[in-house]
């Protein structure tokens, strides 16, 4: 029977972050897009505090992560929380760990007060769908996700420069 316990990541975690976040790009087949680095995540994640981690460990052994961040929504004028990536090692799947993260991200979610907590799933994750609708969360079908990165990122934001820009 697992013993389910959690923990917040801290700097000295960045080395097992990278790795959880290997091993989950490739269960999603995308290993190939990863390019960050310790150092990267250390600044991002314990310097700037852009985001947070955290451990669900079976027995004390860290065996599944989740790293999510706050967003806002003007609607509700009040903070969500955002879940970017959540992976449990193969190993451990089926014990409840991946439920017992996303309940204590939604305990943490009520505690801050957020007004809701969203993630997104890719279409042919079923098993993934299948657990998120057995306790009721919703797909979203009438949005789109969009998203600007690399060199069209940095292509867009250089286009219109003759305008003037006052917010910095």
């Amino acid at each position: 029977m697992p013993q389910q316990t959690f923990r917040f990541a801290q700097k000295s975690d960045t080395a097992l972050i990278l790795s959880f976040i290997r091993q989950l790009a490739d269960y999603e087949r995308m290993l190939g897009e990863v390019v960050a680095t310790e150092e990267l995540l250390g600044h991002w994640l314990f310097e700037k505090h852009a985001a947070e981690v955290l451990f669900v460990c079976d027995h004390g052994k860290e065996v599944g992560f989740a790293l999510f961040f706050h967003n806002f929504s003007t609607f509700l004028g009040r903070a969500g929380l955002y879940l970017e990536d959540l992976f449990v090692l193969p190993d451990y799947r089926g014990r409840g760990h991946g439920i017992g993260l996303l309940r204590k991200l939604a305990r943490i979610a009520v505690e801050r007060g957020c007004g809701r907590f969203e993630w997104t799933c890719l279409d042919w994750n079923k098993p993934s769908i299948d657990l998120y609708t057995s306790f009721g969360a919703r797909p979203m079908s009438d949005w789109t996700i969009y998203r600007l990165a690399g060199e069209d990122l940095r292509a867009f934001a250089q286009s219109g420069k003759e305008a003037t820009d006052e917010a910095k």
